[in-house]
C-alpha cells in the first residue's frame, strides 16, 4: 500500500473526523511537498546509474532510454555526480523536518546521512564512491571490483531478453562496455600517478580474471552466448550472436588488453603491503570508509576491540556444543577445523558435490519459510532464484552475496553462489549461509525497501542491510531451525564470529600493519575457517576497506535496540512488531535506527 492509497482508505472512514483539521492538513500538504523533493532528488540520482533502473525494473515509460545505457565510469561522470549530491543535499537540509510524519522525516534523514558521508569520499584524492552503497574501494579495478566483472554479470542476469527491442538494448550496451572498460582504465592510470599502486597479490588476481575475460571475449564466449541462447529460447529472428561476436572481438577484447597492460605496467611497480596504511593519505581513506561502512565514528582501535571481545563471548556460547558432539581437545578454533574435517559435513567433489549443494540449499529454504509468520506480521514474497557465480569471477569472490530483485517482481532475488571447489561449504555452515544472503536475510529485507520511496530504494548502508543479514541468521536459530541439528547451530555461531574477527582483522590489516598472512591465520586459528575461504577474504579486505566491519557493528545495534524496546514495552513487547519496525523501517544509518525503534515503542505505549 502507497502512502497515497493509506491516505485515500483514511479519507473514506466516516470514523475519523480529524482529517478535515487544519493541523491535520498542514501536516500532509508539507509530507506531499517533502516528497515530491525526494522524487525530484532520486530521479537526478537515477540517471547516474541507468543499470540500477533494470535491475530495479523502472527502465520504462520516461525511463526507457535507460535500458539501452550502461553506467558511466568516466572520472568526468564522477565530478558530475559529486556536483548534483552538493546542490540535492543543499535542498534536503532546507526542508523543515518539524512537522512531517515520521517515515517521511526517515526518508529526508537518510538523505542527508547518504549524501554527506558520500561527498566526505568524493573529496579524497582517489578511489569509487557508489552513492549509498556498500561497496565503496580505492580501486577501481582490482580482483573483485571493475565493468570486467560487474556489466557480464548485469547483461545475463539484469537485462532480461523478451523482445527485439530488448535484444537491441543489450547489444547497445555490450557495445558502450569497451567505453567503460577504457574509462576505468583511464582512471587507474590517474590514480597511479598520484602514487596509489594496489598491492602485488590483488594484482595478480585481477589480471588472471581480466585475461580469462579478454579470451572469452575474443573466442565469443559469455558476451555471446548468453544472448544467442535467450533470443533463440524467445524465437526472436535475428543475426544477434554474429553481431555481439563482433562487438565483442573487435571492441571489449581490445579494451580489455588495455586494461591488463595498465595493471601489468602497475605490477612491476607494486609491493605487497595489504593496508591503506601504506598508501598515500591512507590513514584519512580508512577513517572514512569506516564510517560509510559502520554509519559511526568509531576508531579503528575501538573496532579492533569490540570484535576480541565479541569473539570471545561467542566462543563461550560454541564450547559447550562442541563438547555435546565429543569434541573437547584444543581451542575452540582447533575444535571447529576438527569439525570442518567431519566427512558427515562435507559434499562430495566436483560436479556431483555441487549438485547437492544447490539442492540442500533449496531444502534449507524450504524449511525457513516454514518459520517466517512467526518473525513477521508483515510477509513479502521472498521472490528468489538461486544461481552460481560466473565461474571466471569466483577466484576473486567471496564464498557466495545476494540481494533483492526488481520492484516488480519481474527479476527475482539472487543468492549468488560460489561452487569453485565444494569444499568452500558444509553441512553445517551452509543454512547460516542462506539465512544470511537470502532468506530472511538480503533477498527478504531487499524486497521490504522495494516497497519504500525510489530514493529509500536507492540508498542502503551496509551496517543496516549487513547487520539485518547476521539478524535474520540469528532469528533462524531462535525459531529453532537448529534445535535437532546442533552442528548447524555452531555453523551458526561460528558464522557470527567470523563477523567478529571481520572487525580484528579488517582494522589489523588497514591500522595496525598486520600482512596478509596474519589476517588468514588469525581466521583459522581463533575461528576454525578454512585456510582457502579465508584467503579470498583477507583479499577482499584489502580491496574493499573497512566494509566488513559494518556487518558486526551493525547487528550489535540491532539487538541493542531490542534489547531497549523490551525494556520499555516490558508485557507488551512483540518480536514480530519489532521484526516489522526494523524492517519496515528500511536501510538507514545506525542513529536512524534507533529513531524508528523510538517510534515504534511510542506507538505501542499511545
Amino acid at each position: 500500500m502507497t502512502r497515497r492509497d493509506a491516505l485515500a482508505g483514511l479519507a473514506a472512514s466516516t470514523a475519523l473526523p480529524f482529517l478535515s483539521s487544519p493541523a491535520f492538513a498542514q501536516a500532509t500538504a508539507a509530507d506531499a511537498q517533502a516528497n515530491a523533493l525526494l522524487d525530484s532528488i532520486a530521479e537526478n540520482l537515477l540517471r547516474f546509474y541507468p543499470q540500477t533502473a533494470t535491475s530495479l525494473g523502472i527502465d520504462k515509460d520516461a525511463r526507457a532510454a535507460m535500458r539501452a545505457q550502461l553506467d558511466d565510469r568516466s572520472g568526468l561522470t564522477q565530478q558530475r555526480i559529486a556536483q548534483t549530491l552538493r546542490a540535492d543535499l543543499a535542498r534536503a537540509n532546507a526542508i523543515d523536518v518539524a512537522g512531517l510524519s515520521h517515515s517521511t522525516r526517515t526518508s529526508v534523514e537518510v538523505v542527508r546521512s547518504a549524501y554527506t558521508t558520500a561527498l566526505e569520499g568524493f573529496r579524497l584524492p582517489y578511489g569509487d564512491v557508489p552513492v549509498g552503497s556498500w561497496r565503496n574501494t580505492p580501486y577501481v579495478v582490482i580482483q573483485n571490483v571493475g565493468a570486467y566483472l560487474d556489466i557480464p554479470r548485469f547483461l545475463d542476469s539484469e537485462h532480461q531478453i523478451a523482445t527485439a527491442a530488448d535484444a537491441e538494448a543489450y547489444l547497445a550496451r555490450l557495445a558502450d562496455f569497451p567505453q567503460q572498460l577504457d574509462n576505468e582504465t583511464g582512471r587507474v592510470m590517474m590514480a597511479r600517478y598520484k602514487g596509489l599502486i594496489p598491492p602485488a597479490f590483488l594484482i595478480d588476481k585481477a589480471l588472471t580474471q581480466l585475461q580469462a575475460s579478454a579470451k572469452s571475449a575474443r573466442e565469443g564466449g559469455g558476451l555471446v552466448e548468453s544472448i544467442e541462447r535467450r533470443t533463440r529460447e524467445k524465437n526472436i529472428p535475428g543475426n544477434w550472436a554474429a553481431r555481439a561476436r563482433a562487438i565483442a572481438q573487435k571492441e571489449v577484447a581490445p579494451a580489455l588488453e588495455r586494461q591488463i597492460a595498465e595493471l601489468t605496467l602497475q605490477r612491476g611497480m607494486a609491493k605487497n603491503d595489504p593496508g591503506m596504511w601504506a598508501q598515500p593519505s591512507g590513514d584519512e581513506y580508512y577513517r572514512w570508509a569506516l564510517k560509510a561502512s559502520t554509519t559511526t565514528t568509531l576508531s579503528p582501535d575501538e573496532i579492533h576491540n569490540i570484535g576480541r571481545e565479541e569473539l570471545r563471548a561467542l566462543q563461550g556460547r560454541m564450547d559447550p556444543i562442541l563438547r555435546s558432539l565429543g569434541y573437547t581437545n584444543g581451542t575452540v578454533g582447533e575444535r571447529m577445523q576438527a569439525l570442518g574435517k567431519d566427512s558427515r559435513y562435507k559434499f562430495a567433489p566436483g560436479d556431483k558435490g555441487r549438485a547437492e549443494i544447490m539442492a540442500f540449499i533449496q531444502e534449507r529454504v524450504r524449511i525457513i519459510r516454514t518459520k517466517l509468520p512467526q518473525m513477521f506480521n508483515t510477509l513479502v514474497k521472498g521472490n528468489l532464484e538461486v544461481r552460481r557465480l560466473p565461474p571466471e569471477e569466483e577466484p576473486g569472490a567471496p564464498g557466495a552475496y545476494g540481494g533483492a530483485g526488481s520492484i516488480d517482481g519481474t527479476i527475482p532475488g539472487k543468492f549468488w553462489i560460489n561452487l569453485r571447489t565444494t569444499e568452500l561449504h558444509t553441512k553445517f555452515d551452509l543454512p547460516d549461509l542462506t539465512h544470511h544472503e537470502a532468506i530472511p536475510g538480503h533477498v527478504w529485507q531487499g524486497e521490504y525497501a522495494n516497497k519504500l520511496p525510489l530514493i529509500r530504494t536507492l540508498l542502503s548502508f551496509g551496517a543496516y542491510s549487513e547487520g539485518w543479514a547476521l539478524y535474520a541468521q540469528q532469528l533462524a536459530d531462535e525459531f529453532g531451525v537448529y534445535d535437532d541439528f546442533p552442528a548447524g547451530r555452531l555453523g551458526y555461531l561460528q558464522g557470527l564470529a567470523f563477523r567478529a574477527c571481520r572487525l580484528v582483522v579488517d582494522t589489523g590489516l588497514h591500522s595496525k600493519r598486520w600482512t596478509r598472512e596474519q589476517g588468514v591465520r588469525f581466521f583459522v586459528d581463533e575461528n576454525g575457517s578454512k585456510a582457502e575461504e579465508v584467503a579470498s577474504e583477507v583479499d577482499r579486505y584489502c580491496s574493499w576497506p573497512g566494509q566488513a566491519c559494518g556487518y558486526k557493528i551493525g547487528h550489535t545495534a540491532i539487538n541493542r535496540e531490542r534489547d531497549k524496546a523490551k525494556a520499555a514495552l516490558g508485557a507488551r513487547y512483540d518480536i514480530k512488531a519489532y521484526n516489522d519496525a526494523v524492517v519496515l523501517g528500511g536501510n538507514v544509518p545506525m542513529d536512524v535506527l534507533a529513531k524508528n525503534v523510538d517510534d515504534y515503542v511510542a506507538r505501542t505505549r499511545a
